[in-house]
């Protein structure tokens, strides 16, 4: 028998000419439901295999890996298959068409996701604002380079009721780019010392070690943690509120004790983290900026 495992990581002024009485005005008919819950097709940059689930045109990636289910994997790229050499394409399709709500369902998820990163998209210039530890902060351009800090400098806000500060050493008329990449440094600097200080205070609590830390990119994974006890911890996560953070942080090392996602996985987060599954819903439903 073939399981199935699923993953979710104006133009002008003039006014018409009014109608006679006697000609009815009708109603536009309504767009049906499926057309207006998801597009016409989802397309995966690597796609090598094609099917139509409902009224949606999906393009998917399949891969032959050696497991023994067939598994479902949404993400930003789109839909992604793997399935066993042995299972048919026929079967393959049987089973796409067994799940396609829930396969649509998330593939609309990841595109509005998608879409409201692009909306929060940041200017970068001098005023703009994107959020650091769930707060707005403010780049301020400082070519006079008036503190301390290489680089760039958090300051408190200036008046009551004003969003904190980032001051850059930049003068006004700096290159986007090179303001991008200023406050990239920045953040992952501040990155790397806040993941430090909360792996430092969960990992005795979780009765674990950790050994190394490694900062990702990675626009759909915000962890990993392998058996030797190495992190990998999405820089992005300093986005979000410190809650949050703490969520990812105690995820990945509750996986030095137990490396899958059983109940005693989160029988384990839920020791330093009772409110897990509310920080696991903000981190899913929360838009972070594109920095593409």
């Amino acid at each position: 028998m073939i399981q199935l495992a699923l993953e979710f990581f104006g133009t002008g002024s003039a006014e018409p000419a009014p109608r006679p009485a006697s000609v009815p005005v009708q109603a536009a008919p309504a767009a049906p439901l499926r057309s207006v819950l998801f597009p016409a097709s989802f397309g995966h940059p690597q796609a090598n295999r094609e099917v139509l689930l409902g009224e949606a045109r999906v393009a998917y990636l399949l891969q032959r890996a050696r497991r023994r289910s067939i598994g479902f994997v949404v993400d930003a790229d789109g839909l992604s298959v793997r399935a066993p050499a042995w299972v048919t394409l026929t079967a393959i399709d049987a089973a796409l068409q067994e799940k396609s709500a829930w396969i649509l369902r998330k593939l609309g998820d990841a595109q509005l996701r998608q879409q409201r990163r692009q909306d929060a998209r940041i200017e970068w210039k001098n005023g703009a604002v994107f959020p650091f530890l769930g707060e707005p902060l403010t780049i301020v351009l400082d070519a006079g380079h008036r503190f301390k800090e290489r680089g760039a400098a958090l300051v408190d806000a200036p008046s009551e009721g004003a969003t904190r500060e980032l001051h850059v050493a930049l003068p006004l008329a700096a290159d986007p780019a090179k303001i991008r990449d200023a406050v990239h440094a920045w953040l992952l600097r501040q990155a790397r010392a806040h993941f430090i200080a909360r792996l430092d205070h969960f990992a005795p609590q979780l009765n674990v070690r950790w050994t190394r830390l490694r900062l990702s990119s990675a626009q759909t994974r915000w962890g990993s943690a392998r058996s030797d006890g190495s992190i990998c911890l999405n820089w992005r996560l300093l986005h979000f509120r410190p809650s949050v953070i703490d969520y990812v942080v105690a995820h990945e090392l509750s996986h030095l004790r137990v490396m899958d996602h059983s109940p005693r996985f989160w029988d384990t987060v839920a020791t330093v983290v009772p409110d897990y599954k509310e920080l696991r819903r903000s981190l899913k439903d929360e838009a972070t900026p594109s920095w593409d």
